[in-house]
């Protein structure tokens, strides 16, 4: 996890006179790279007018255009930063990323002449290339654009050899024009020269020139790290990838070549391909007449399976399979196998069958059965029974509730006259075709009471009929 930036301090450099600051003046002395904005590192600087080469810190980057907009080129913005935690992603090796920088480096030379001259006045062109070719003013327009915005190991790396490049730019280019090897391998001693690995550049295994014999990959090749070990082609063997591996054979061989060509599956080692060029087998093979024979390691007592285990032969190998569980060690699979049954189970004939305890097995608890598993037998309730606190009880079959079987019995008298009621006065309505108000008001009392005065067992009928009984 990064740790985000310190607060920012803000110095002033004085400016030089207009004729230096005009756009596109450089810096004239070495400068770091800081959370968006080059800076001066030391010395009373000419300025320089740059755009932020990364988004590493937002503000410091935008401060730093905004002072070079509003025409203060002078200020420098000094930002003190903790440094990021490494990835916990495995890093890329230093020599591959200097690779990488110096790769960008040489497409940049490319650019910059491609996009500042195409054509025209031939002349000027070459006056003013002459003078481009090598100037800062290139440098600096390569540099800006030689590493990505999210590559934090080439930003880092870049910092570290600036001074470096300047003075290969500068002063080294004709005695060295090769910047990968001045820099990364003879400067910065990140890379070694190809075909050599490790700290010293040494040779790999069969020579800088063909390592691996050109059959494999030198571990650490190019780099100053490694251990400089073969990883050999499928095929190939040895140290220096100079013989045919396991199962293969020369096919062809000369002073500077080999071809590996495959053996008949089971051969280890063979003079050619057919099945009868075998001349030592693989585990699990025996050698007869030239051929590989599978070897039957369960019938030769190879094999080592446990004691509830039985032993299945496969080409080359064998597998241990377990016995089935009537039976107490076997000889192959199924209950027809078995050397012994196992208890719960008794043999019928050639077979190991389950035996039905419940036929003479007893239950101790009250209301229990047996019921009979494979192996064995164990004790549960009876139908009409439930498993409580370790007993079995009988099951209570819970009555049909009605509609109004949870009201009380003062409740229950008011909905029956309250029942009577409304049907009394529905029908003398429709029967008087009168004054519904007064007609209503004298049938409902009149129904209230008759309900009241019900009898005993005209209650009890009317009670069964509601709660459903």
């Amino acid at each position: 996890m990064a740790h985000g930036p310190l607060p920012l301090a803000v110095a002033w450099v004085p400016p030089l006179p207009a004729a230096e600051s005009a756009a596109g003046a450089r810096f004239t002395q070495p400068r770091s790279w800081e959370d968006g904005c080059w800076r001066p590192r030391g010395g009373s600087p000419a300025w320089e007018t740059m755009a932020p080469r990364s988004s590493r810190g937002i503000a410091p980057a935008l401060l730093c255009g905004l002072s070079l907009f509003l025409g203060f080129p002078g200020l420098v913005w000094v930002q003190i930063s903790v440094p990021p935690q490494s990835s916990p992603h495995t890093e890329a090796h230093p020599c591959h990323t200097c690779r990488v920088l110096v790769d960008s480096f040489n497409k940049g030379l490319e650019r910059t002449i491609r996009d500042n001259f195409g054509g025209g006045n031939t002349a000027w062109e070459e006056e003013k290339l002459s003078k481009y070719k090598d100037s800062e003013t290139r440098l600096v327009e390569v540099l800006e654009g030689v590493c990505s915005k999210s590559d934090f190991e080439c930003h880092r790396l870049l910092e570290l050899s600036e001074e470096l490049v300047e003075s290969w730019w500068f002063h080294k280019q004709q005695e060295a024009p090769d910047l990968f090897q001045w820099l990364c391998s003879d400067s910065l001693k990140l890379c070694c020269p190809s075909g050599t690995f490790g700290p010293s550049c040494l040779p790999c295994p069969g020579g800088a020139e063909r390592p691996c014999g050109g059959y494999g990959h030198c571990e650490g090749e190019g780099t100053r790290g490694g251990s400089g070990h073969c990883d050999c082609q499928a095929g190939y063997g040895g140290e220096a990838c100079g013989q045919c591996g396991l199962g293969y054979f020369e096919a062809e061989r000369n002073a500077s070549h080999l071809v590996c060509s495959a053996c008949f599956g089971p051969c280890a080692r063979c003079s050619g391909p057919e099945e009868s060029h075998c001349l030592q087998c693989k585990k699990g093979w025996a050698l007869h007449h030239l051929k590989c024979v599978d070897i039957d390691e369960c019938g030769t007592e190879r094999a080592s399976c446990g004691a509830d285990q039985f032993c299945v032969n496969t080409e080359g190998s064998y597998e241990c399979r377990d016995c089935a569980k009537a039976c107490l060690g076997c000889m192959g699979a199924g209950p027809g196998r078995c050397k012994k049954c196992s208890p719960g189970y008794q043999q019928v004939g050639s077979k190991c069958l389950d035996v039905d305890e419940c036929e003479t097995a007893v239950c101790p608890g009250e209301n229990q059965q047996c019921e009979n598993t494979e192996g064995s037998y164990h004790c549960i309730c009876a139908d009409g029974y439930k498993q409580m606190e370790g007993i079995c009880v009988k099951e209570q079959i819970p009555e049909s509730a009605g509609f109004f079987s949870e009201m009380t019995e003062d409740e229950l008298v008011v909905l029956q006259q309250m029942f009577f009621g409304v049907i009394i006065c529905a029908l003398a309505t429709l029967a008087a075709k009168g004054d519904l108000v007064f007609t209503a008001i004298f049938i409902g009392a009149v129904a209230a009471m008759t309900g009241y005065w019900l009898s005993e067992r005209s209650d009890r009928v009317l009670e069964g009929f509601i709660k459903g009984r």
